[in-house]
């Protein structure tokens, strides 16, 4: 069985000035990085602002398991599929982080025969976006210091500085640093941190903004620090704004490249869902309904976490109304989830299934609190048998749900033509009627509560006295009308990711709160997640290599 990559690699890829003459793009509406990968220039999505807009699809999926769910594999193989039925249809997918790809979880780009390429390129260093965000980041954390360094004239409370710096990378070290050791002309000595890039407020200020101007002001508003009185130092104060957005602005224009059948996708910014908000920019998610009858986008990791700070987040900001949601889940996932071993899923074991569907079970009820309708589609292994199949179209049936198997790993949009029709036949007859899970003049702890609630199925929330403080503190600075951005665990609706299946009677803990006012949301940290991950014992990065001919195998 070929891999990934190699697949990838053997693909014969259009230049991407015919992917983009297929949708209506012209050659001078692109600025190349090189034949496959292009952004599209800002004269171009001025032009497209009046265009009607197209449907808007949304993949998410189950808790992701070590047997695999396949998300942005069914994202990308649903749009290739919409294109064999002659359908104008556009993915919109994140970019992947580098951190994941030399982590555990490998590259990003979908899998078998529904893959975004140059595979390569996207999982490396694509067109550079995420190397301008850190560097925007981490100009901004140097600003701070020289500020504090030199007479500190706006009063800095240095044991208050909340602005971290990043890097796109796995290093678990750099979580808490000492910085300004030295003489006393290397700086202030303090306790720092970093984040991952993909967890930076910069991150998600790009993917929230809708444009230049939009942009900056929402980089004015970041909050570095408190000063000596209690009260915010933003980053307009510090003056750092214009040459932060000189860096980004290339990064704010959203790149389009193609699937292995040539499907146009933008694939542009990239907020973990775990830490961050989880869903690709709002300046390609528009564009994409501006260009075609369809826009096909995904949010990270399960429903729980991407597709409820999709909603609550993204669409709350930018005002989008999802048509349609497709819920991806596997037979392997669910029986995993009915605590089965790993080295078992290819086994026949409708017992398992039975308990292990409740996950899915809790993420259909999830989305059907947001009255957008639900196709879930399986995606589809060798090992799946008859009676398992049916077991779980059935029980879809029973929750109100279309259902499709989705073949796209093995056959490509070829695979997906059930699924593509019954995505289809759900937009032209079933009314979605979007509402939000909270007002945003819900108090900012009941917000946290009502998502633990009625998204994770928790009995209570435990908020740490600090917590409770950081709360009262962001209602009386003027936050408290923001969303909630939960940082919690991907693989467990709770925030124990030992706990599978449906945990129910559970108690979730809220140990830190802060607010990132540029992005315009208040993140809960939950449990023992962290900004920073680190890498596992035997990284995917021992198996990444390149040969003489620059050939790189391993990705994935």
């Amino acid at each position: 069985m070929k891999s990934d990559i190699e697949i990838a690699q053997e693909a014969k890829l259009e230049n991407i000035t015919k992917v983009a003459e297929s949708i209506g793009v012209s050659a001078d509406d692109l600025e190349m990085y090189g034949k496959y990968k292009a952004k599209l220039t800002e004269d171009f999505l001025k032009s497209i602002a009046d265009n009607k807009e197209g449907k808007l699809v949304l993949v998410t999926a189950i808790n992701p398991t070590p047997a695999g769910e396949g998300k942005t594999t069914t994202t990308v193989g649903l749009g290739q599929a919409f294109g064999k039925l002659g359908k104008k249809a556009i993915i919109a997918l994140r970019e992947p982080s580098l951190g994941p790809c030399f982590g555990i979880k490998g590259g990003a780009a979908g899998g078998g025969y529904a893959q975004v390429v140059p595979m390569e390129d996207l999982n490396l260093h694509f067109t550079g976006d995420f190397h301008a965000i850190t560097s925007a980041n981490n100009l901004l954390a140097a600003m701070l210091d020289n500020h504090i360094q030199q007479g500190n004239q706006l009063n800095i409370d240095t044991r208050n500085v909340v602005w971290k710096r990043c890097l796109d990378m796995n290093d678990r070290v750099l979580r808490n640093v000492i910085v300004g050791l030295g003489a006393k002309t290397d700086g202030f000595v303090r306790e720092d941190h970093f984040v991952i890039t993909v967890a930076s407020e910069i991150m998600a200020i790009l993917c929230l903004a809708n444009n230049m101007r939009d942009l900056k002001e929402r980089l004015s508003k970041i909050v570095v620090a408190y000063d000596t009185a209690g009260h915010t130092v933003t980053a307009g104060q510090l003056g750092a704004v214009g040459a932060m957005a000189a860096l980004l602005k290339d990064a704010i224009k959203p790149n389009i490249i193609q699937t292995l059948e040539h499907t146009p996708a933008l694939v542009h910014g990239g907020p973990f869902a775990n830490i961050a908000h989880g869903c690709n920019s709002v300046r390609a998610t528009k564009a994409a309904l501006k260009m075609a009858d369809y826009c096909i986008t995904e949010a990270g990791f399960g429903a729980d976490l991407g597709a409820e700070k999709f909603f609550d987040i993204k669409c709350r900001q930018a005002h989008l109304k999802p048509d349609a949601v497709v819920l991806v889940a596997t037979i392997r996932a669910l029986k995993y989830n009915g605590y089965v071993p790993k080295d078992k899923l290819s086994e026949e074991n409708l017992d398992a299934l039975k308990k292990g569907i409740v996950n899915l079970e809790k993420h259909i009820e999830n989305l059907q609190q947001y009255k957008v309708p639900i196709v879930v589609t399986l995606n589809s292994f060798v090992s799946d048998t008859k009676a398992e199949i049916e077991f779980v179209e059935k029980f879809c049936k029973e929750k109100g749900c279309e259902f499709a198997l989705s073949e796209v790993w093995e056959k490509g949009g070829e695979g997906g033509i059930e699924l593509a029709k019954k995505v289809l036949d759900t937009l032209e007859n079933k009314k979605s009627d979007f509402t939000l899970l909270y007002p945003d003049e819900m108090p900012l702890k009941e917000k946290i509560e009502i998502v633990a609630k009625k998204i994770y199925g928790a009995a209570s929330v435990n908020f740490a006295p600090a917590a409770l403080k950081q709360l009262d503190k962001l209602t009386d600075l003027g936050f408290g009308n923001l969303p909630v951005c939960m940082a919690k665990n991907q693989y467990s609706l709770s925030d124990d990711a030992s706990l599978l299946g449906r945990p129910e009677g559970f108690e979730m803990s809220v140990r830190e709160v802060y607010v990132s006012a540029g992005a315009g949301f208040v993140v809960a940290l939950t449990g023992a997640i962290m900004t920073m991950p680190g890498l596992p014992k035997n990284p995917a990065a021992f198996n990444i290599d390149v040969n003489e001919d620059g050939v790189i195998t391993g990705l994935f």
